[in-house]
């Protein structure tokens, strides 16, 4: 009776852990699917993981070097001030930071186009660069001098990087979800918040929309307090965490390991013992 309840708990214990590597499977599983194959959660997903190693990147490079580092738009003004006032020297420089955001961009997309978009390494190639900029990052920031030189190669790079990470999400999501800046993201909120508004039969489309431009507002700031606070203990090492996040994710969607099917496989044997 006792080997009964003993076998009885541990067949329950696997029908609960089967469930958790279910759930984990589906929350992993949404780089590989692209075009007629991915759906609305494979984007939901992507926008949500992204957006906060996007965020976490974003303010992490603003305490580090006092500039924003995943998005343009600031850059793109500071280039017209710079150049009004004829500091030339730092317009230059800005000008670089900009090229370089679409440089990433350009060799991300030239990559997964030439090697097509539905190949597994369209996307791993991408997100391992990605990951190694950081940890370079992480690995010398604690010997950042504060210099024009460094600052503009440190912010270079994650600029870089974030052009990468952008095309990779952009190519893979048909347009769908960009994760590195959110100007776009409350503009398209506000279009599909006044949709709502003057039309009392909105489309179940226009709702999950709104649902997916507020996950990934949500999740960029959600990032960003979490990078803060990190940073601010941590310093340059807090550059890890978004390394491992990818490399985890990475690994996990690459090597499409089934953990459920091992434990499934567990539990029948414990099944057939009963």
């Amino acid at each position: 009776m006792v080997m009964w309840d003993v076998r009885y708990t541990f067949h329950l214990c696997y029908q609960q852990v089967e469930a958790i590597a279910d759930t984990a499977n589906t929350i992993f599983i949404m780089l590989r699917h692209t075009g007629q194959r991915r759906s609305y959660q494979h984007n939901i997903r992507l926008a949500i993981l992204l957006s906060l190693n996007a965020g976490f990147i974003n303010a992490s490079g603003f305490l580090a070097f006092t500039l924003l580092t995943t998005n343009v738009t600031g850059h793109a003004a500071l280039l017209a001030v710079y150049v009004a006032s004829a500091n030339f020297g730092s317009a230059l420089l800005v000008a670089l930071w900009l090229l370089l955001f679409l440089l990433g961009a350009f060799i991300s997309s030239l990559y997964i186009s030439y090697v097509g978009i539905n190949n597994s390494i369209a996307y791993s190639t991408p997100i391992f660069t990605v990951a190694l900029i950081l940890a370079g990052v992480a690995l010398f920031g604690s010997r950042f001098d504060h210099s024009l030189f460094e600052t503009g190669v440190y912010a270079g790079s994650l600029l870089f990087a974030m052009g990468i990470q952008n095309a990779l999400v952009t190519m893979l999501s048909g347009s769908e979800v960009r994760t590195t800046h959110l100007t776009g993201m409350f503009t398209d909120l506000g279009i599909d918040l006044a949709a709502m508004t003057v039309s009392t039969a909105a489309d179940n489309s226009v709702r999950r929309r709104i649902y997916l431009r507020l996950s990934i507002i949500f999740s960029f700031l959600t990032g960003g307090v979490i990078g803060g606070l990190i940073f601010s203990k941590i310093h340059f090492q807090a550059f890890y965490i978004p390394v491992i996040t990818l490399l985890v994710t990475l690994y996990y969607d690459r090597s499409r390991i089934k953990i459920s099917r091992i434990i499934h496989n567990k539990k029948n044997k414990i099944s057939k013992q009963l």
